[in-house]
């Protein structure tokens, strides 16, 4: 099931709070140091590399005098702006020592909610990457609400999986992959070697709301992030941050971590800004015909299928389809929410329009 990365294809690496801090108190210049060597190992077999990483808010807690994590939004946004820049500083140090220039991006969702903003990022990754610069990309947390998040640092790395085109993502974390179960809760729990995206079981662990004391971060959000990935076609490992040599290994295709295969064929990159890009504004809910109409005919969502619309937005907006508790499709709305309420269980030629043309709407059932 493993594959070998094709040559010079980019790369992701994304490193987590707890890989990067020393028995919770701030940041372990070792754990630095190790990533900063798998990620220079990748560049050296050619492979141009995307550093995402956590720990500005880990960073900025022991300056702050505190042994955890605040809990209030200001609180996290003063650890983040205290933490930012002692990180990249580390970052800087340790790349500088093997003659690497680094380059800071920081994003929040709403950036890459429009489509000319979500090009131009990618446009300036792809220019650091063709320059030789490991653009280290971090959630702006100083700024961020709870509106604009990507939710973790795991999924930001999928979606800028998605802006370079890479061929891995490499989540890296404190377990030697993903398991069965929780394995600091249950003896039974088993190492998920390969799985592909679909698999129940990784639905299952979705559910799981672990976090960890100084991060965010938890195994529903490693899954979430590599189900996004294998959207693109990107496979993803999901490994132990400590592991030797464990990023040029899973390049190789060698049975380290877990692996998460991904879909033969990737979307479009327009169909993947609608799916991950774009933050949705609202919901509408449709009946089972409609539903099977868009999962298995490709077909555009019709006011006919309409049941309810949830949310205030404009023609334009991304919006969920869902059938019951069931997310069905993605899609931008070519009516508002009004226009869709006025015209719910309409025909089309009454309503004046489709509610997403096909070309506009990406199906996730």
């Amino acid at each position: 099931m493993r594959k070998r990365v094709t040559p010079n294809a980019p790369l992701v690496v994304k490193i987590g709070t707890s890989s990067l801090t020393s028995q919770g108190s701030g940041i372990d210049p070792d754990a630095i140091e190790r990533v900063v060597a798998n990620v220079e190992a990748a560049w050296s077999a050619g492979h141009p590399t995307v550093l995402v990483t956590s720990g500005a808010i880990a960073a900025g807690v022991p300056v702050m005098g505190l042994a955890e994590r605040p809990k209030d939004v200001p609180g996290l946004q003063v650890a983040a702006a205290l933490g930012q820049g002692r990180l990249m500083a580390m970052y800087s140090s340790a790349f500088g020592a093997r003659e690497r220039q680094i380059g800071q991006v920081l994003l929040t969702r709403d950036v890459l909610a429009r489509r000319d903003q979500y090009l131009h990022a990618r446009e300036a990754l792809e220019r650091m990457l063709s320059l030789g610069v490991v653009p280290v990309v971090n959630e702006n947390d100083t700024v961020v609400v709870d509106e604009v998040r990507f939710g973790d640092n795991d999924q930001l790395a999928a979606i800028v999986s998605h802006l370079v085109g890479a061929g891995m993502l490499v989540i890296l974390t404190d377990t030697p992959g993903i398991f069965s179960d929780d394995p600091w809760m249950s003896s039974d729990a088993e190492l998920l070697t390969a799985v592909r995206h679909t698999d129940e079981i990784l639905d299952e662990l979705g559910s799981n709301t672990r976090r960890g004391a100084l991060g965010s971060g938890g195994v529903a959000t490693k899954v979430a992030a590599a189900q996004m990935a294998a959207w693109s076609g990107i496979p993803t490992v999901v490994a132990q941050a400590s592991e030797p040599d464990v990023v040029v290994r899973a390049l190789a295709g060698e049975e380290v971590g877990t692996w998460v295969s991904p879909r033969e064929s990737g979307l479009s990159a327009r169909k993947l800004w609608i799916a991950f890009g774009s933050p949705a504004e609202g919901r509408v809910d449709v009946d089972d015909g409609a539903a099977r109409a868009l999962r298995d005919g490709g077909k555009s969502l019709l006011p006919a299928g309409v049941t309810g619309v949830d949310g205030s937005f404009a023609a334009g907006a991304a919006i969920e389809v869902r059938n019951g508790s069931d997310l069905i499709a993605k899609g931008l709305s070519a009516l508002s929410s009004a226009e869709i309420a006025a015209a719910r269980g309409q025909h089309t030629s009454v309503a004046g329009s489709e509610v997403i043309h096909r070309d506009d709407l990406v199906v996730l059932a």
